[in-house]
């Protein structure tokens, strides 16, 4: 490790720089979703295709049923279903003047037809008082012929889904850049999209080094404690977009470290490791992959410089994540980064560096968290390191436009963390922040 203490806009920069999108391939619906859209999606089938009914009822002339009421009803022969998934009534044929066709919710309106008159506002058929519901046709047959007395008007359209009134045929269904949600796959299916051309999401391998870490269920022995990050971090890593792997905790060996990120490569568009970074004589990330070298820049196939194999370990002015590590490795260079093993050091930078990279990598434009200012609810003066950028967790209040603080500046401070859902942001030239303080806040849910 140099000398040189990196800020942590260098920092980020230099992980930005070395991260590209991942190369678009046409996925299937089910496996797009959180995906990132590559192309335009145009409208291939109108929604809805066809005019259809919104309620189970009666498709009717609308001057048959003009000035109907209960006292005096409109009195219509019942010519025939036409149910969800009918090509109109049987035999093509149209409702003539006098005539209703018993229709259910989402089926065609019939040629001829210019309204449906819901259910509840006729006898159902059945010659009584007004309906409740209709009656099953496998219960009751006859209910598609005879005769239904109608008690209200309509008007023209009334209580029909118009072909086309949600998108058109030409229309843009989505753009490019969108991110493929529930709702997104839904439309993509209602247009007859089986499959679409997106930035898969990335892999992200997340291991945690030490040899004191035992697993959650196990039991502890002396000097040992639970892995923690590893678990933390896998998450965050979903929670951005990516799909996770969660390598059990390494012992302090570099062979072994060195072995297992080697086999993880396969599945690999980006690892992220916890511990081992900083100066002590156990830190075996840094020994298992300093070896490695520098980063020099090397001619690429494009002209471009671009990283060669390597990581890099370095000291940034921030707290907590002073000791932070960055790199590419393996023959398709792919990024690691190396963060602290203090838990609330270990989020803090994947927030600030590895999501951010993530994000990049799905191809989206925005890749940081939402920030907002807000006031500082405290009742004494917060001090902060001079020359370095302070990271806090704390409370947001969106109606109040003020953030509290949460637990101390302590990186292992888990319980915590588990409280916060933002960052507080202290400059690195601010040393002391009075209550009341405007501050720069990263909103984390």
């Amino acid at each position: 490790m140099s000398g040189t203490i990196w800020s942590v806009d260098e920092h980020l920069d230099d992980i930005l720089a070395a991260v590209r999108p991942l190369e678009p391939i046409e996925l299937q619906l089910p496996e797009a979703q959180g995906c990132v859209l590559v192309e335009d999606v145009m409208v291939a089938v109108s929604l809805p295709p066809f005019d259809n009914s919104s309620m189970d009822g009666y498709a009717v002339r609308v001057s048959d049923v003009e000035g109907a009421s209960e006292e005096f009803p409109a009195v219509l022969t019942v010519v025939g279903d036409v149910a969800a998934g009918a090509d109109g009534l049987a035999d093509g044929r149209s409702v003539a003047p006098g005539e209703a066709a018993r229709i259910m919710t989402g089926a065609p309106l019939p040629a001829g037809a210019e309204a449906v008159v819901p259910v509840e506002w006729t006898d159902g058929g059945t010659g009584g008082g007004p309906a409740t519901a209709m009656r099953a046709h496998s219960d009751a047959p006859e209910g598609a012929s005879g005769e239904v007395r109608v008690h209200r008007p309509v008007k023209a359209r009334a209580h029909v889904r118009a072909k086309g009134s949600d998108v058109r045929t030409g229309d843009l269904a989505l753009r490019a850049g969108t991110v493929l949600g529930p709702a997104q796959i839904g439309l993509l299916a209602a247009i007859g999209r089986p499959s679409v051309k997106v930035r898969p999401r990335p892999r992200v391998v997340v291991l945690s080094t030490g040899s004191e870490l035992a697993q959650p269920g196990e039991e502890l022995s002396g000097g040992q404690i639970y892995d923690s990050n590893s678990f933390a971090l896998t998450a965050a890593a979903r929670d951005a977009g990516a799909i996770a792997y969660r390598v059990p905790a390494v012992a302090d060996d570099a062979e072994s470290l060195r072995a297992t990120i080697e086999d993880q490569l396969i599945r690999a568009d980006i690892l992220v490791t916890t511990g081992g970074v900083s100066v002590g004589a156990y830190d075996v990330v840094k020994e298992a992959l300093s070896s490695v070298g520098e980063r020099p820049a090397q001619e690429t196939g494009d002209g471009d410089d671009g990283p060669a194999g390597g990581v890099d370990f370095r000291r940034l002015a921030m707290q907590p994540g002073k000791p932070q590590g960055f790199g590419t490795i393996g023959p398709d260079h792919t990024p690691l980064l190396a963060l602290p093993g203090n838990p609330v050091s270990s989020y803090v930078s994947f927030e600030l560096f590895v999501r951010p990279a993530i994000r990049t990598l799905m191809g989206l434009e925005d890749v940081h968290r939402p920030r907002v200012r807000a006031a500082l609810d405290v009742q004494e003066p917060l001090s902060s390191p001079s020359g370095k950028r302070q990271f806090l967790r704390g409370r947001y209040d969106a109606e109040a436009g003020t953030v509290t603080p949460v637990g101390g500046p302590g990186s292992h401070l888990v319980a915590a963390l588990a409280q916060a859902d933002a960052l507080i942001v202290l400059p690195e030239d601010m040393t002391s922040a009075a209550p009341g303080t405007p501050a720069e806040v990263i909103l984390l849910r």
